[in-house]
């Protein structure tokens, strides 16, 4: 008898050795930019995992089915600092065997970033860059982008402001090369969806804190007086994505009128007010491992890792030419807790999705609006459409 138990027992661990060697590692990379995040608010001073914790909750749910399939997702965690080559980091994510990376990177670094990866055969996902340029005149054929672009942002606003029949804006842009890219969206939505701007302002960056005794008393003071000589309008509509003033505007304007935009009502990918289409199993799981609220950044990383985790278990494989083939296909759609299943615009590799419009405490509307309509997705109605694309993938996969 014990004889028999011990063959079975050396049966069970060879059978667990000859499948822990069948296993399929699948190593996903996550190449961030380091560096202090400010914010006009404490509260919105993001966490120093923001973005990788999404990445590492997503890692748990490839492993989830992973184990019934023979694949073992990891997630290796690169911090760039501000002088580091984001090139040589690719490079030696390419001498480690990954060719799967999530990047959360400013635009010029994530097109170095591309086109070091590009000869490697390394396939980036975009989580943090919303620039337009890099799904159009600078596309790259090896970046899906997961994170929305302005122009998707500033048209989910807009419809919401139209529907609302606020179409008198105020527009109210700051200084900055980034505000300007954000007021540039805002005009272009105003434009397509049938808003009228009545002003268009400039907030200049002078410099210096507001933190201090006497702080409140003056923006109490200059924010009333900025707006004070503007034509009428039913919103201001606010582009400070450099967090200068933006903050300031509700419960400061001259006339009682609603802000939106970078204050107030502003469009994103993710909230964590958001707890709708079964949202909340989610948000609740994120919170129990990280013990802080779920951000868009994480939700656009979630989204990313989940991706590969979808083209892992299709292509039983964690190869970056296969996946990308499942992403750019009819098969490949993503369950992401947001009403309807995001897929891939094959013109920009830009991932469908809707935009929550959140007020900072609740999600207040999702856009696309229900008047809002398109031959093949409403989701197209946010962003550049593909008759609209400047990108040409077949000129950069050449």
């Amino acid at each position: 008898m014990i004889r028999t138990l011990l063959v079975a027992a050396a049966l069970c661990v060879l059978a667990w050795e000859v499948r822990a060697a069948d296993v399929t590692d699948i190593r996903i990379g996550y190449l961030r930019q380091g560096g202090a995040r400010t914010a006009i608010s404490l509260l919105d001073i993001p966490a120093a995992d923001d973005g990788v914790a999404g990445a590492k909750l997503a890692i748990d749910d490839n492993n989830t089915t992973g184990r019934f399939l023979n694949q073992r997702f990891t997630l290796e965690d690169t911090e760039l600092k501000e002088e580091d080559d984001p090139a040589a980091a690719v490079a030696k994510f390419a001498e480690h065997g990954i060719s799967l990376v999530l990047a959360d990177l400013p635009a010029a670094a994530l097109l170095k970033a591309a086109d070091a990866g590009r000869a490697r055969g390394l396939l980036l996902f975009n989580v943090g860059a919303i620039d337009d340029r890099l799904r159009e005149e600078d596309c790259r054929a090896n970046v899906v982008h997961t994170a929305p672009t302005r122009s998707m942002l500033a048209d989910g606003l807009a419809q919401y402001l139209v529907w609302k029949q606020w179409r008198k804006w105020l527009l109210v842009s700051g200084s900055h090369d980034a505000d300007k890219l954000f007021a540039g969206a805002l005009r272009r939505a105003a434009k397509r969806f049938g808003a009228t701007i009545v002003q268009d302002k400039v907030f200049a960056d002078a410099g210096g804190a507001r933190r201090t005794d006497s702080g409140l008393t003056q923006i109490q003071s200059q924010i009333p007086l900025f707006m004070q000589s503007a034509p009428d309008h039913d919103v201001v509509v606010a582009a400070d994505e450099s967090q200068v003033f933006a903050a300031y505007l509700p419960y400061r304007t001259w006339l009682p009128r609603p802000v939106a935009g970078s204050a107030g009502l502003m469009p994103t990918s993710w909230d964590p007010s958001h707890d709708q289409w079964g949202a909340n199993q989610l948000q609740n799981r994120f919170v129990a491992l990280f013990h802080r609220r779920m951000t868009a950044r994480d939700m656009q990383a979630w989204m990313a890792a989940r991706m590969i985790g979808e083209a892992a278990t299709h292509q039983h494989a964690g190869d970056a030419k296969q996946a990308l083939a499942f992403l750019e296909s009819a098969d490949f759609a993503l369950a992401a807790f947001k009403g309807q299943k995001l897929t891939l615009r094959d013109w920009n590799l830009q991932l469908r999705q809707p935009i929550l419009l959140s007020d900072g405490r609740v999600t207040v509307s999702v856009s696309p609006q229900p008047a809002f309509l398109h031959q093949f997705s409403e989701l197209d109605t946010l962003g550049v459409d593909r008759p609209e694309t400047k990108c040409r993938l077949d000129a950069a996969k050449g």
